[in-house]
C-alpha cells in the first residue's frame, strides 16, 4: 500500500541543519536582549520530587492557576503545555486548543477565535475526511467535492489547501500530514484557528493565510478495544478497528492503533472508491521525559473520480445538476498514496526549563487520468475537457525545538518560548493530454476512452523555510489580564525548474512577523480580547512580459485586526469576534510586476457550542463578511466582491436526550451559505444555497459490551446545488442525499 517513508534520519535531513542554524540565531537575539536588559541572573535548577510534579500537573488538569512564590529576583516553576484540553459540555468542542508555538491554550484565555472538535463529534456525525467535519463551523467552507480527490477550504474568505503542498498542521508541525486529504481515523481532534498566524506556526508552505487547520492525533489515553462497521448509500461498506493499550509499571507506554477499509460503488454514476488507512501512535510519559511517535500510510483509489467545473467567460451559471450526475468518463481513475512520521520529545532540564524537539517528514505519489476540470460552455450544460495523464511525487519535511520556561518578575508571570523551525518540500510532476472529450453535465455522455503515455517526473520547485521565534504570555492579577508577545523571523528559499530541469528561478527572502494578543477577564467567565496578527506568503516572480522579469518579491504579510469577547455560562460558551483582515496581492501595472493588489475582508462571527438546557445540546454559528478588491489595476474590478466569499454563512446543529427512551439521540443540521461569484468582474455568480441533515444514534449494552449504533441523512431534501467555489473560479457540486449508518462495539 504505501511506497515508501520519508527520510527524516538526524544525520541526512537538511532540516536539521536549518534547526541548527535558527535555532542558534534565536538564541543569540533573545539573549543578547535579556543580558542587555538585566533581566538575568545565575537561578540554580533543582530536580523537583515527585510528590511536587504531580501537585502541579493535578493544578493543570483542574484549570488552576496556583501559587508562585515571587522573590526579588526571577522565580521559576513547571508548566505542561502539552497536555490536551478537556472537551467542553456536550462533548463536541474542546475548550482550548493547540496554538502552534504556545502549545495548548484554554479557550478563554487565548486572544484568538479557535474551534476545537472532537473524535466524539467526529464518530456521531460521520465524519469519514476533515472536510465533512468542517461543514460544521461557520467561519469555514469546503472548495472540494465527495467524490473528488482533494480537500480544499476558505477560511475567513481566504482559500487554504488548494496547491499541491499541504496545508495541514498535524501536531502542530508543518509538513507531516497527508497532502490532500486528512481522514478521520487516526484523528483525535481536528482543530481550526481563524485569522493569519505566520508567527504561531511559521508560513504556511502553500501561502495559505485565512487561518490554520491543525490535526491532533489520536494517543493511548486508555486501554480500548473498539470495532466499528459502516455503510454510506451506494454500495460503500467497510470497518475500522481502534485499540489502545498502556504498559509499564506506571503505565508511562502507549500504543494506539488504527486501521480501517472502505470500499464500492458511490452515489455518482460510474464511480467507484476504495480506501485504506492504517496509523500507529507511540508514547512515554515519564517523570522528566516524554516523547511521541506517530506514522500513518492511507490509499484512496477512485474510477470516474469528480471533478470540478470552470464557466467559459461570457455563460451565466446553469444551475446545479443532480449531484449524483458525474461527467467524469467511466474510463477515468486517480490513486493517491501517502506516507508520514512524526518523532517529538521534551525533557524538563528543571521545574523551570523544558528543552523540546521534533523532526518528521511525508511522501505523497499520485497517478491520476481523468478529465481536467470540464468547461460549461453553455446554458444547457453541455462541457468540454481534456483528458490528462498526471503524476505527482511530493516529499515533505520539518524539524523544531527550542526551550520553554515560566518564571515571575514580581507580580508579573511570564511564559517564554524560544523556538527554532526550518521545512523543505519537494515537487516533482509529469503530464500527457489527450484530446477534448465533449459531454454534458445534465446528461452525461460516455466517450471513447483514450491511452495515454505514462509522463516521466521532473522536478518543478523546491522550498525551503527556516527562522526563529521568541514568545512571552504574561499574566497579571491572577490572569485576569494576559498579554501574548511574540516575533518571528522567516528565511524563505524557493527555486523553479524548467522542464530541462534548470533553475528558472531563484529567491531567497526574509521577513519579521510579530504578534501582540490582549485578554483581559473582568469576571472569571468573561474574556474580552484583540490581537493583531500577520500572515507571510512567499513573494511571487516577476513574468517574462514585465520589465522587471525574472525579479522575486520580498515575502508579503497579510495583516489581522480583531477584537471579541467570549462567555462561560457554565455549561455553554458564546463568542462574538469582530475581524479586519487585509491581504496585499502581485499586480502587472504599466508592465511593473509589483505589490500593488490588496483584498480586504471585515466580518462578525458568533458562535455558541455546549449544552443550553440539560438533554439538549448546541453546535451554531454566523458569519458575515464584507469582502471587497480595494486595490486592482483594472477599474472594472475595484470595489467588487472578492471570488468565493458570500455574505452570509450560517450553521445550525442541536442533538435532544429524548427522555423516555435512555440511550436515544436525535440529531439535526442546517448549513447555509450565501451567494458568491465566480469571477473578480461579479459577472458570474452561483446562488445560494441551504442544506438539511437529520440522524439519530442510540446506545446500549449488547451482550454485555457498549454499543452504538448511529445513522444519519444528509441534505435530506435532496437539494441540487453548488456548493463550492474556489479561488481560481472552479465550481464544486453539493452532496446529493446521503444516507450513513454505523455500529460501534467497545469490547
Amino acid at each position: 500500500m504505501l511506497r515508501k517513508l520519508p527520510s527524516i534520519s538526524l544525520s541526512s535531513c537538511a532540516c536539521m541543519r536549518m534547526l541548527l542554524k535558527s535555532l542558534a540565531f534565536a538564541i543569540r537575539m533573545v539573549f543578547v536582549g535579556l543580558l542587555t536588559a538585566g533581566f538575568i541572573s545565575p537561578v540554580h535548577a533543582q530536580t523537583a520530587p515527585k510528590e511536587k510534579q504531580e501537585a502541579a500537573k493535578k493544578e493543570k488538569q483542574e484549570g488552576a492557576a496556583g501559587d508562585v512564590t515571587t522573590l526579588p529576583e526571577m522565580k521559576i516553576s513547571a508548566e505542561r503545555p502539552d497536555e490536551l484540553p478537556q472537551p467542553y459540555a456536550g462533548g463536541q468542542v474542546a475548550r482550548g486548543g493547540r496554538l502552534g508555538v504556545l502549545g495548548n491554550m484554554d479557550l478563554m484565555k487565548a486572544p484568538f477565535s479557535i474551534s476545537s472538535y472532537t473524535s466524539q463529534m467526529m464518530q456521531n456525525q460521520h465524519a469519514i475526511t476533515a472536510a465533512d467535519l468542517l461543514t460544521r463551523d461557520p467561519s469555514v467552507r469546503s472548495t472540494g467535492q465527495r467524490g473528488g480527490v482533494v480537500d480544499s477550504f476558505y477560511i475567513r474568505g481566504f482559500p487554504i489547501g488548494e496547491g499541491n503542498v499541504g496545508e495541514f498542521a498535524f501536531d502542530g508541525q508543518y509538513g507531516v500530514a497527508p497532502n490532500y486529504r486528512i481522514f478521520t481515523e487516526y484523528t483525535e481532534r481536528i482543530e481550526v484557528l481563524k485569522g493569519p498566524a505566520a508567527l504561531l506556526y511559521g508560513i504556511s508552505p502553500n501561502s495559505g493565510v485565512g487561518g490554520v487547520i491543525n490535526i491532533v492525533p489520536k494517543r493511548a489515553l486508555a486501554d480500548l478495544t473498539r470495532l466499528t462497521g459502516n455503510y454510506l448509500s451506494g454500495a460503500q461498506g467497510g470497518g475500522h478497528l481502534d485499540i489502545a493499550r498502556r504498559f509499564g509499571a506506571d503505565r508511562q507506554f502507549g500504543i494506539r492503533l488504527n486501521g480501517s477499509h472502505h470500499q464500492g460503488d458511490t452515489l455518482l454514476d460510474n464511480q467507484f472508491r476504495q480506501a485504506d488507512i492504517a496509523s500507529v501512535a507511540l508514547d512515554y510519559q515519564g517523570e522528566r521525559f516524554r516523547a511521541t511517535l506517530d506514522a500513518f500510510g492511507q490509499y484512496e483509489r477512485f474510477k470516474a473520480p469528480s471533478r470540478p467545473f470552470l464557466v467559459a467567460a461570457g455563460v451565466a451559471v446553469p444551475s446545479a445538476p443532480n449531484g449524483r450526475r458525474n461527467v467524469t468518463q467511466p474510463w477515468s481513475w486517480s490513486k493517491i498514496k501517502d506516507a508520514g512520521l512524526l518523532l517529538k520529545a521534551e525533557y524538563d532540564l528543571s521545574d523551570a526549563l523544558t528543552l523540546f524537539a521534533s523532526v518528521g517528514g511525508a511522501h505523497t505519489w499520485v497517478d491520476r487520468l481523468s478529465d481536467q476540470t470540464p468547461t460549461i460552455q453553455n446554458a444547457a450544460g453541455d462541457t468540454s475537457s481534456v483528458p490528462m495523464f498526471f503524476r505527482f511525487g511530493i516529499d515533505r519535511s520539518s524539524a523544531d525545538g527550542g526551550l520553554r520556561a515560566r518564571f515571575n518578575t514580581g507580580p508579573i508571570r511570564h511564559n517564554v518560548t524560544l523556538q527554532g523551525t526550518g521545512y523543505r518540500d519537494r515537487l516533482e510532476r509529469g503530464s500527457t493530454a489527450g484530446t477534448a472529450v465533449l459531454s454534458n453535465m445534465y446528461s452525461p455522455i460516455d466517450r471513447p476512452g483514450q491511452a495515454l503515455a505514462t509522463p516521466g517526473l521532473m522536478k518543478v520547485s523546491e522550498t525551503e523555510f527556516y527562522g526563529g521565534a521568541l514568545t512571552d504570555t504574561v499574566s497579571m492579577a491572577e490572569e485576569r489580564i494576559l498579554l501574548t508577545l511574540g516575533v518571528r523571523f522567516q528565511q524563505v528559499r524557493s527555486d523553479n525548474f524548467s522542464s530541462t530541469g534548470a533553475v528558472t528561478s531563484t529567491y531567497d527572502k526574509g521577513a519579521i512577523t510579530p504578534l501582540v494578543g490582549l485578554v483581559v477577564r473582568p469576571w472569571k467567565n468573561v474574556s474580552i480580547y484583540a490581537n493583531r496578527m500577520e500572515g507571510l506568503s512567499k513573494g511571487d516572480i516577476a513574468p517574462q512580459i514585465a520589465v522587471n522579469a525574472g525579479q522575486a518579491l520580498a515575502p508579503y504579510k497579510t495583516e489581522q485586526i480583531e477584537v471579541g469577547v467570549k462567555v462561560d455560562y457554565g455549561r455553554l460558551i458564546t463568542t462574538l469576534s469582530l475581524f479586519q483582515i487585509r491581504r496585499p496581492s502581485p499586480l502587472l501595472t504599466d508592465n511593473v510586476f509589483s505589490l500593488t493588489g490588496e483584498q480586504r475582508n471585515q466580518g462578525l462571527e458568533l458562535a455558541m457550542f455546549g449544552e443550553l438546557v440539560s438533554g439538549v445540546r448546541l453546535l451554531a454559528g454566523v458569519t458575515l463578511v464584507d469582502g471587497e478588491l480595494t486595490k486592482t489595476g483594472n477599474p472594472a474590478t475595484r470595489g467588487n466582491r472578492p471570488v468565493g466569499v458570500p455574505v452570509l454563512q450560517a450553521n445550525m446543529g442541536a442533538e435532544w436526550d429524548m427522555p423516555w427512551l435512555p440511550g436515544f439521540i436525535l440529531t439535526g443540521n442546517l448549513v447555509h451559505t450565501g451567494k458568491r461569484y465566480i469571477n473578480q468582474t461579479n459577472t458570474q455568480s452561483v446562488p445560494s444555497w441551504t442544506t438539511f441533515d437529520f440522524g439519530a444514534r442510540y446506545s446500549a449494552k449488547v451482550l454485555g459490551k457498549s454499543t452504538i449504533i448511529r445513522a444519519n441523512l444528509l441534505n435530506a431534501f435532496d437539494h441540487n446545488y453548488w456548493a463550492g467555489v474556489a479561488s481560481f473560479s472552479t465550481l464544486s457540486l453539493g452532496t446529493p442525499r446521503t444516507v450513513l449508518v454505523s455500529a460501534t462495539v467497545d469490547f
